[in-house]
């Protein structure tokens, strides 16, 4: 294996298939999805963000919602070995520029999530406050 350097990775748009979706979500302790019931997700999301290594997909991200008002994070997933470097922060990084990039200009919008046990004070770092529903942040456009 090369030596890993953030730089090397890069964050790609709209390309993450069914396929790397379920081995990324297994890989990190996830339940297994069928193929199908993947494919019909990521086709009625948003967004979604592959982060790729060396020419495999490492990590990833998704937008679901209604793309005006509510915004939500889904399966912000970085394989084990990778993680710790940034690539996570990079991928919601991207999440949210995509939505300033898209939202109508002059409004807020309402960013949730819900985070893994114990991946809240990562989230709170990217200015995401815990609520009784899992993590919000407002975003002025």
């Amino acid at each position: 294996m090369n030596t890993f350097r953030i730089e090397d990775v890069k964050l790609v748009e709209n390309v993450l298939t069914p396929e790397d979706f379920v081995r990324l979500k297994v890989a990190t302790g996830f339940i297994d999805r069928p193929l199908n019931q993947v494919e019909k997700a990521l086709k009625n999301g948003l967004y979604n963000i592959s982060a790729i290594y060396d020419g495999q997909v490492i990590g990833m991200g998704r937008l679901v919602g209604d793309g005006a008002m509510y915004w939500y994070l889904q399966e912000i997933i970085v394989l084990p070995e990778y993680q710790g470097k940034g690539i996570g922060r990079s991928i919601v990084n991207r999440l949210l520029e995509h939505i300033k990039e898209t939202a109508i200009p002059g409004t807020s919008v309402d960013v949730g999530l819900t985070a893994v046990k114990g991946k809240e004070p990562f989230y709170e770092k990217l200015g995401f406050a815990c609520g009784s529903s899992g993590m919000k942040r407002r975003m002025d456009i």
